[in-house]
């Protein structure tokens, strides 16, 4: 019975010595994946840094007002100045046409750009209800 205990115990660390012969051949192969893969993250980084720096080199306001004004026939451009920014209800948008569906009523090609239909979902059992847009002070500031 000894002898079986020996030899068993004798093959039990034969094993384990295999296998962690074997997880310290894994490990440095782990370490060099992962020192490869830093060395090529490491690269990246480089090459997103040359990319920003001539991002920012070809994005220069002389060289885009340069191109603006080689390019003005065929593209249009001009200047942004102060004067060409408006309020919302300023610019001219075509009304669309809506259909509508409240309460098993169907509402058809009426203009409906001064109220806005609120319509639960989703399991909510409130019936829809209408809200006025908020209005706009003299100065063009929206009030609450």
């Amino acid at each position: 019975m000894r002898g079986f205990i020996y030899t068993l115990s004798t093959v039990i660390v034969v094993l384990l010595g295999v296998w962690a012969y074997h997880e310290g051949y894994e490990t440095r192969a782990t370490e060099k994946a992962v020192a490869r893969l830093e060395s090529q993250i490491g690269q990246r980084h480089q090459e997103l840094s040359m990319l920003r720096a001539e991002w920012a080199y070809l994005n220069r306001p002389d060289r885009l007002a340069a191109l603006v004004e080689m390019n003005f026939e065929r593209l249009g451009l001009v200047p942004l100045a102060s004067d060409h920014f408006a309020m919302t209800d300023q610019v001219g948008f075509p009304l669309p046409v809506v259909v509508v569906e409240v309460a098993d009523h169907v509402f058809e090609e009426e203009d409906f750009s001064d109220v806005i239909i609120m319509n639960h979902r989703y399991g909510a059992t409130t019936p829809p209800r209408v809200i006025a847009p908020p209005t706009l002070a003299d100065d063009g500031e929206q009030l609450p």
